[in-house]
């Protein structure tokens, strides 16, 4: 088996790469945009905070 014949998928390179593409797309999405969210839950807690001790 060559690289050629890998990537060529049996002549369904063109349904299997863009398959494996969304696959790591949704994969670090649902990785990366919890990360994101609880950062900035994070950081409107710790503002909310400051208002109420600042009262």
């Amino acid at each position: 088996m060559s690289w050629e014949s890998f990537l060529y998928m049996g002549g369904y390179a063109i349904y299997v790469w863009p398959a494996y593409g969304v696959t790591a797309l949704v994969l670090v999405v649902n990785i990366v945009w919890p990360v994101l969210q609880r950062k900035q839950l994070l950081r409107q807690l710790t503002i909310k905070q400051k208002r109420t001790q600042a009262r």
